[in-house]
């Protein structure tokens, strides 16, 4: 990239000459709690975005004789705080388009697909209203951009920046497409931007821990206003907006698509699977089943009835806030508002799913307007300034330092802060970083940000323990790729530097994460190894579908083995305790000031926003599904390597439970602890290769 070009809370680099650089980005950050200063629109002085604001005017106006500019929406969709429409408005003649490519709508669930519509529609109205309007096409990105560059003779193309691994790589070949295709003039450039929630120069100097860089007290940067837009008066065809299914037809012809044995496996979710063990018959109504990664509906208990007519649930399922901006906008104000109540009948929808939906506290502000800011119905930071704008009014102008001072208030803002901004630019750092032997990249599930490491060949998928992440597989990815295996390594929601939503976590959750993990990304049954509590996900996951299991490799496993079993439970409604609230803060306490200089060193992450709500699930863990009743049916597919020397359970008692409860088990003694592959690395390793 030969140059950044920055706008008032936006960044641009110029990838027309190789591949974008991370290194030095205009970007934005979480917020410590309450650590922040906020600018209004208003307060435009702010003296260094004023300076990257006269930076990009220099270059805009010189843009601006070039001609036309493609502005590429994704999931970026609304004109409201939008920095690449802000930039292209400055050209001559500008042409929005949406593409509907199968690589961006694998991503997305039926009721996500019907929200893309809807908020597809309301974008292009929007546009019109402003005397533009947003061309729609369907199919490879590549050949659609090649088109209408060659179309409207475009100069440059305006997109925003991804982080996600599958979505880089569409990026990257469509500029590849665009550099070596010969057009009648100049060819264009593409121009990447994101929306900084911070005012920080560059990911370099971006501390490692959340509790170091709440210490910065960064300043928010403010929504941006709508800029006036150029006519449309290129003359190309607009094209029509697709149906739902038009949607799922694209969506079924994606190339590489999974046997519908897999599609079939993931449509399921894990209390289905163990009710239907039990001859109970799963729920008819899709309605979401908690206990694995379904959360409690929003939907479950007055879903069917009438809605209002300016209803924001206006997918069939009525489960997510979609639309347009404006219906995110008023279901935002409406949700802020839950304190003091509404005779509208639009709000009161909104404050019952607000109650359906608090699994937990504050997690209902996820749960309903999760998707919207996934597509980017709505911003991040207009989130927050609406959250902080209302808590001002509360409180005659004034924000108090010990917490807001309503708790819709502090989980909009948790949410879009700690979750959405701390976790993507801790991702970005980890994608520019040159450090390791292996690559890390970030795929998303369920909404959630995750980071895996991979290899070629035959695959085998590892899965650390409790507290832990990839990287405590540091000295075993090379080492078992040595035998000509392609090695996943992943980092489970929750941990490491993957986000930690404000969920109720469970081992069916996880296992559920891993389940689609092998279907979207490895694409074929794996050898399954897990330590510790990661063991019993990997036994859950090969117990419940064993056609995504090669076989079963446990580290010193958690569960228990159950002579005799007669039924295996049902999954139940899980809540969180009192005694699991305390528990969990007391344990961090512990952690932070009892364990600091281990903590700091091995646990960094301790500090990251949303832990204490990870460590609630320690006090809630359910291990009743036996490992015997788990790893039946697997008879020569299951190594067990363990460490004679646990602190933590009977390594002699549990081996001769596994030898007489599980046949065809294989077992390797090791002389060391609870982490075999961490104390013996090249034993373990060899182990591997050879099973």
């Amino acid at each position: 990239m030969d140059e950044l070009s920055s706008v008032d809370g936006a960044v641009f680099g110029d990838c027309a000459e190789g591949s974008w650089d991370l290194t030095e980005r205009h970007v934005g950050f979480v917020r410590g709690v309450h650590n922040f200063s906020l600018f209004t629109s208003e307060d435009m002085s702010h003296q260094t975005s004023m300076n990257h604001f006269m930076k990009y005017e220099t270059r805009a106006e010189e843009s601006t004789n070039t001609g036309t500019a493609l502005l590429w929406f994704k999931h970026d969709l609304r004109i409201d705080d939008h920095p690449g429409l802000v930039a292209a408005a400055r050209y001559r003649a500008l042409v929005p388009f949406y593409v509907f490519d199968h690589r961006i709508l694998s991503r997305f669930k039926d009721e996500e697909l019907e929200l893309l519509l809807y908020a597809v529609k309301d974008l292009r109205q929007s546009l019109k209203d402003q005397g533009s309007d947003l061309v729609i096409r369907c199919g490879s990105a590549e050949r659609i951009i090649r088109e209408l560059v060659q179309e409207v003779n475009a100069a440059s193309i305006f997109a925003e920046e991804e982080l996600e691994y599958d979505l880089c790589k569409v990026v990257d070949s469509v500029k590849e497409t665009i550099t070596t295709v010969s057009y009648e003039y100049e060819n264009p450039r593409i121009l990447l931007w994101h929306t900084p929630f911070y005012d920080i120069k560059s990911l370099k100097d971006l501390p490692v821990t959340h509790q170091e860089f709440k210490k910065l007290k960064c300043s928010v940067l403010p929504p941006l206003l709508l800029p006036k837009l150029p006519n449309l008066k290129i003359d190309v065809t607009l094209g029509s907006l697709p149906t739902l299914s038009d949607l799922k037809k694209i969506v079924d012809q994606k190339p590489g698509k999974s046997k519908e044995e897999w599609a079939a496996i993931k449509s399921t979710s894990a209390g289905d699977v163990l009710r239907k063990e039990q001859g109970v018959i799963p729920n008819k109504l899709g309605l979401l089943e908690s206990g694995g990664s379904n959360q409690s509906s929003p939907n479950h208990k007055h879903g069917r009835g009438k809605r209002p007519s300016n209803t924001a649930f206006q997918t069939m399922q009525g489960n997510l806030v979609g639309g347009g901006t404006s219906v995110v906008l008023n279901a935002l104000a409406a949700y802020l508002r839950y304190l003091e109540g509404t005779t509208r009948d639009d709000w009161q929808e909104i404050h019952e799913k607000l109650r359906n939906a608090e699994s937990r506290e504050g997690a209902s502000f996820g749960t309903l307007f999760g998707s919207a800011l996934h597509l980017g119905i709505i911003s991040r930071r207009r989130v927050f300034y609406e959250a902080i704008k209302y808590e001002k009014e509360r409180n005659a102008g004034f924000i108090s330092p010990f917490g807001y001072s309503a708790a819709t208030v502090a989980a909009a803002a948790d949410t879009v802060c700690s979750m959405e901004v701390w976790y993507r630019l801790m991702s970005l750092r980890s994608q520019m970083s040159d450090e390791g032997t292996y690559s890390i990249r970030i795929w998303r599930w369920n909404g959630y940000l995750y980071s895996v490491a991979g290899q070629k060949g035959p695959a085998v998928l590892l899965v650390h323990g409790f507290g832990a992440f990839l990287e405590h597989y540091r000295d075993n990815i090379n080492g078992i790729c040595e035998g000509g295996n392609r090695v996943w390594v992943i980092t489970l929601l929750g941990f490491g530097r993957s986000e930690k939503p404000n969920v109720i976590y469970t081992e069916l959750m996880w296992a559920e994460l891993l389940r689609d993990f092998i279907i979207e990304v490895v694409g074929e049954p794996a050898h399954l190894v897990g330590n510790s509590i990661g063991g019993y996900f990997v036994a859950i996951v090969a117990g419940l579908w064993p056609a995504l299991a090669k076989s079963v490799v446990l580290l010193n496993s958690a569960g228990n083995v159950v002579p005799g079993y007669s039924s295996v439970p049902s999954p139940g409604e899980r809540r969180t305790s009192g005694a699991a609230w305390f528990g969990a803060r007391l344990l961090l306490t512990y952690l932070r000031f009892g364990l600091r200089n281990v903590v700091k060193n091995c646990y960094p992450v301790s500090y990251d926003p949303g832990v204490v709500v990870v460590l609630e699930s320690i006090f809630s863990f359910n291990l009743s599904l036996p490992l015997n009743y788990l790893l039946e049916g697997l008879e020569g597919k299951v190594l067990v390597i363990q460490g004679m020397k646990d602190p933590i359970s009977d390594s002699k008692s549990k081996l001769a439970m596994l030898r007489e409860q599980c046949k065809g088990v294989v077992i390797r003694e090791l002389d060391a602890g609870h982490c075999p592959h961490d104390e013996q690395p090249e034993e373990v390793n060899s182990i591997i290769r050879e099973w």
